[in-house]
């Protein structure tokens, strides 16, 4: 099978499907394959918080014109996984010098597809773009035709926690992978000082609890799947919410806006998760920490993209505020405005290259120590 993500989150993606039990577990570009069982299949869907899609591929083959993609198609079996009174869709990816409409491909496929339940059984499969039965990937890589079944459906960010967003809310597969590149395990005081509707909170409290990241969504692809197995997805739920675990610390959420606070306590509430995150109406730069020990701090401030605030006086107060305010923190957020983070002040331990839609972004990391780092560098060394 094979699990999409976004860039900078393949490694990520790949510790979590080693410790969920994948096998044959390989990186790639935005993605990650590995092998699995049909149970393996729905406890990946339900649990990987940095995949976007579960693919099964089904069939390769090659093909370089027209006839030669029908052909391919046509060598499929579909009556495996479509009968004619099903619905199906196409989605295409395409890196070619021989095919270079996307749209074009997916017509192909389909007619071959459609032509060979016509030519067996008279009756056809109709395509349904909103709520198919099933849904095909096809991706094209210079001559080479890969074919997948798409175990997921709907994206797997798309959590079903979230029904209320603020501005430009961030993705939670994005979210989550933050979190986990910033070494987040549930082991300690957590904040989001900008948190607007609340998805960094909820996926911060998901890994805190080991809670499935998709426990509370719909539905997926593979439900209205032939081989649906409901008492073995049934039993796969049973064993992961076994592993859920206490969580005996903090996770607070601040936003200046009244209308992101109520937002993101709905949200929070629907996650079923209100019982570990608080969500106060304050102004990060005039708050203060508010727990003892080590405080893990995870945010996504607003850039220009976005609103409209004065970008040097904001990152200068973001810096302030940590440096006077925040002592035993260890500070991430992530920004597109790369100018910007000239005018914190401080400097980052760590930056990571990653992307906000399609806005090229940086995860840094701001280590704020009890005291300066020089007095506790003194004292480690006269010890």
């Amino acid at each position: 099978m094979i699990a999409k993500t976004f860039f900078g989150f393949e490694e990520i993606l790949a510790k979590e499907l080693q410790i969920l039990g994948a096998q044959d577990v390989e990186q790639g570009v935005r993605m990650v394959s590995f092998a699995g069982d049909k149970g393996f299949m729905y406890k990946a869907n339900l649990s990987l918080r940095t995949a976007l899609k579960i693919l099964k591929p089904i069939y390769y083959f090659r093909a370089n014109n027209e006839l030669g993609l029908y052909k391919g198609i046509s060598g499929i079996d579909w009556s495996k996984y479509l009968n004619a009174n099903m619905t199906f869709v196409i989605d295409t990816t395409v890196h070619s010098d021989y095919f270079k409409h996307s749209q074009f491909v997916s017509q192909k496929s389909k007619d071959a597809i459609v032509d060979q339940f016509r030519n067996r059984t008279g009756a056809r499969p109709s395509v349904d773009k909103d709520y198919p039965d099933v849904r095909i990937n096809i991706h094209i890589d210079k001559d080479q035709v890969s074919v997948a079944l798409d175990t997921s459906g709907n994206s797997l960010h798309q959590r079903g926690y979230r029904t209320a967003t603020n501005i430009a809310p961030i993705n939670e597969v994005l979210a989550a992978g933050m979190l986990l590149l910033s070494g987040w395990e549930g082991q300690g005081h957590f904040i989001d000082p900008m948190c607007g509707s609340g998805t960094i909170l909820a996926e911060a409290a998901m890994i805190a609890c080991n809670i499935p990241a998709n426990l509370n969504r719909k539905e997926f692809a593979f439900e209205k799947w032939n081989d649906w197995d409901n008492e073995l997805f049934d039993q796969i739920v049973d064993s992961l919410m076994k592993k859920i675990k206490e969580f005996h610390y903090t996770i607070q959420g601040y936003d200046k806006a009244p209308s992101a606070v109520l937002k993101a306590k709905d949200n929070i509430k629907n996650a079923n998760l209100d019982e570990y995150v608080t969500i106060a109406e304050k102004n990060f730069f005039d708050t203060e920490k508010m727990t003892q020990g080590p405080l893990h701090m995870v945010f996504n401030p607003p850039y220009g993209e976005r609103l409209d605030i004065e970008m040097e006086r904001f990152y200068k107060d973001i810096g302030d505020t940590l440096k006077q305010s925040y002592p035993g923190t260890n500070a991430w957020f992530i920004t597109a405005n790369l100018e910007a983070l000239k005018f914190v002040g401080l400097k980052p331990s760590r930056k990571i290259k990653l992307f906000n839609g399609s806005l090229e972004a940086r995860l840094v990391k701001y280590e704020m120590y009890e005291g300066s780092k020089r007095t506790k560098f003194q004292d480690r060394t006269e010890e």
